[in-house]
């Protein structure tokens, strides 16, 4: 593998589990090969299970690469995300209902970093229309004697990780299969004697009827 491999400005991007895999094999081959020794072996497979971008991955196997012999193409070219969803001017970095409420839908593009702030108030969150700054955001939730209702369509993925004290902090919809491609919302923060719930999309009146008449 070569810096080739990694255009410099994609070397920042983040690598997959199936990329260090792949480099994990590359390893074990050489290996086996008597390219490494075992100690070698170790210390490299270490370096490859912490590596988070591609950039970091492309210095493991280079001295493995001879002159005349055909690079092994263990990193992939970065694809670009194929949905719609993800580009478009970032909107507000917070939302914070004190003593009061605030309601953010429609077609909304959602920053790097979204703030929730719910003292004694409410904050909806509705994502169905929304783009997304990044292919990767982050909402980051602090409700106290308040609320915040986060709804989330079915074509991105989302991570839900936050904590209740003294309160909720609820997936409503959990185990959603992985998106390829599709934008990913991390859900964290803190809810003290409050509620954080996270929901799935609305359901079409035809949907409930559907659903009362099975």
């Amino acid at each position: 593998m070569s810096d080739e491999l990694v255009p410099a400005d994609q070397s920042h991007l983040r690598a997959s589990d199936a990329d260090r895999e792949r480099i994990a094999q590359v390893l074990h081959k050489a290996t086996a090969e008597g390219r490494l020794d075992i100690h070698e072996l170790d210390e490299r497979l270490v370096a490859v299970y912490a590596a988070k971008t591609y950039g970091e991955l492309v210095p493991i196997t280079a001295d493995l690469v001879l002159s005349g012999m055909p690079q092994p193409q263990v990193v992939p070219q970065y694809q670009p995300a194929v949905s719609g969803r993800i580009g478009g001017e970032p909107g507000s970095a917070v939302s914070v209902a004190f003593w009061s409420g605030v309601n953010r839908k429609g077609s909304w593009v959602v920053p790097r970093l979204h703030n929730a702030v719910a003292v004694m108030g409410g904050v909806d969150l509705d994502l169905t229309n929304a783009r997304f700054a990044e292919a990767e955001v982050t909402i980051s939730v602090f409700a106290f004697w308040g609320g915040v209702e986060i709804r989330v369509p079915d074509d991105i993925n989302v991570k839900v990780d936050g904590f209740g004290f003294m309160g909720a902090f609820e997936d409503r919809v959990p185990g959603r299969p992985h998106i390829p491609g599709a934008p990913t919302v991390r859900i964290t923060g803190l809810a003290i004697m409050g509620g954080v719930e996270v929901k799935g999309p609305k359901k079409k009146k035809s949907q409930i009827l559907r659903e009362l008449l099975d």
